[in-house]
Formats: structure tokens, C-alpha cells, sequence
């Protein structure tokens, strides 16, 4: 086929075009946390761009409101539930022929 007619075929997957998640009346602000909290990942981390659907400059407003509400503690730096990275009062390496307690 063609270059010039693969243009013009219809595709027969059905489109249905996702509202935009920031209507024109909300407000970004710092203190909107139930707008806020719906562009960050469950680990606590901004959600990017094109998973959000976002322009660039509502982008770049959630993104300072997100920092300025982590740093007023209204949100987590980090959202671990689990404490991984808590190690227990004895560890035991082995290093080589040796086994060391830490």
C-alpha cells in the first residue's frame, strides 16, 4: 500500500477523548491537597507530565505547590509505609572466608 493512502484509513480502535483533570475553576494552590494528592505516585513522587495530561504550566504550578506543601509538612517527602531500608541490630555479612557482625 501506499504512503500517500495509509493517511486516509480510518482507524477502528473507538476514541474517547479524557476530560482534562484540572478544570478551569480549580485553583493550584499549596493548600488544595485534594487536587494535589491526585498527581502524586503512591511512593510520593510527582507524577510526570504525560501521565498526568497536564500543559506545561499547570505542570510546572503543581510541582511548586507540591514542594511548598512537603516543605510546610503538609505532605511527606516520602510516602513509605514499610520501613525498607530499617536494618536489625545484628547483621551478618560474610566477606570472603570470614563472617562479620555488624
Amino acid at each position: 500500500m501506499d504512503k500517500s493512502k495509509r493517511f486516509f484509513l480510518k482507524s477502528k480502535r473507538s476514541f474517547r477523548r479524557r476530560l482534562p483533570p484540572i478544570q478551569s475553576g480549580d485553583r493550584i494552590n499549596y493548600r488544595n491537597m485534594s487536587l494535589i494528592s491526585r498527581f502524586i505516585s503512591e511512593q510520593g513522587k510527582i507524577l510526570s507530565r504525560r501521565v498526568n495530561r497536564l500543559t506545561l504550566k499547570q505542570q510546572r504550578l503543581i510541582t511548586i505547590a507540591i514542594k511548598q506543601a512537603r516543605i510546610l509538612s503538609l505532605l511527606p517527602f516520602l510516602n513509605n509505609n514499610e520501613k525498607q531500608f530499617e536494618r536489625g541490630e545484628s547483621t551478618v555479612r560474610t566477606i570472603g572466608l570470614r563472617t562479620r557482625n555488624k
